[in-house]
């Protein structure tokens, strides 16, 4: 099995089933399920806050999934929000269930002019990244200077892990500011994903229903099952605190 084929079955193919799902439940669950593994709305509270996220505010979000998160802020802060994703199936998902702007886009490449946007984020992307100061590079450039640049970075807490997701490439904390700074994005304020309050059940329930029918619909599926086995143990590396998840506010020099 290649490196590639996880990532695929979780942020193509599953993102697509996570699209028809919600078309099955109803569009009330298609943000709870959209926002799955890139942070709670706790998370994306701090965050936006942090940022400084408001009415008409140019937000890229580059490797947007299903664009659950961009939706989010859209709704909560008023942001006119751009979707970059290298996934087609992300981005068709994305397109069926929110209005906004998406291009199937490389991170490491992106369509856009310099300065474009007054700030961007990127979510539970980074640490699936290889040459992280290139991808950081990018969002830096996109950026006017002295915008803001937002992450949700999954942090590796030991030397090595017992087990080791396939496509992933999880940093240290110091890993993570070392790239920081090299690429000229200054440090403004960080918080633990563990530190913010809980999810609320209702949302929790709205995404479990939606998993619940792609699970019905895709068991039998060898896609369905790497995918699974991918988020258990990434799940499994996050419960024991191998791996832990950080929000980092930051400015372009």
């Amino acid at each position: 099995m290649s490196e590639a084929e996880p990532m695929a079955d979780e942020f193509d193919t599953v993102a697509w089933w996570t699209a028809t799902a919600v078309a099955e439940l109803g569009q009330d669950h298609a943000l709870p399920a959209a926002c799955r593994g890139s942070g709670s709305p706790a998370g994306l509270d701090w965050l936006g806050a942090s940022l400084g996220l408001a009415p008409g505010t140019r937000l890229l979000d580059s490797g947007a999934g299903v664009g659950g998160p961009a939706e989010y802020a859209a709704r909560s802060f008023g942001v006119r929000p751009v979707l970059a994703e290298p996934m087609e199936g992300a981005c068709r998902a994305a397109s069926r269930l929110f209005d906004n702007p998406v291009v199937v886009a490389d991170g490491l490449a992106l369509p856009f002019p310099d300065e474009a946007f007054d700030a961007a984020w990127s979510l539970g992307v980074l640490c699936t990244i290889e040459d992280k100061r290139a991808y950081l590079a990018e969002l830096r450039r996109a950026v006017v200077p002295g915008g803001a640049v937002g992450l949700l970075v999954y942090t590796r807490a030991v030397e090595s892990l017992p087990d080791q997701p396939e496509g992933n490439h999880f940093p240290t904390r110091s890993e993570l500011a070392d790239d920081l700074r090299a690429t000229g994005l200054t440090l403004v304020e960080e918080t633990l994903l563990a530190d913010l309050p809980e999810t609320p059940e209702d949302w929790n329930q709205a995404a479990a229903r939606v998993e619940d029918v792609i699970e019905r619909r895709h068991r039998d599926d060898e896609r369905w099952q790497r995918a699974q086995s991918q988020q258990e143990t990434i799940v499994g590396l996050i419960r024991d605190e191998l791996v832990v998840g950080v929000l980092v506010s930051c400015r372009r020099d």
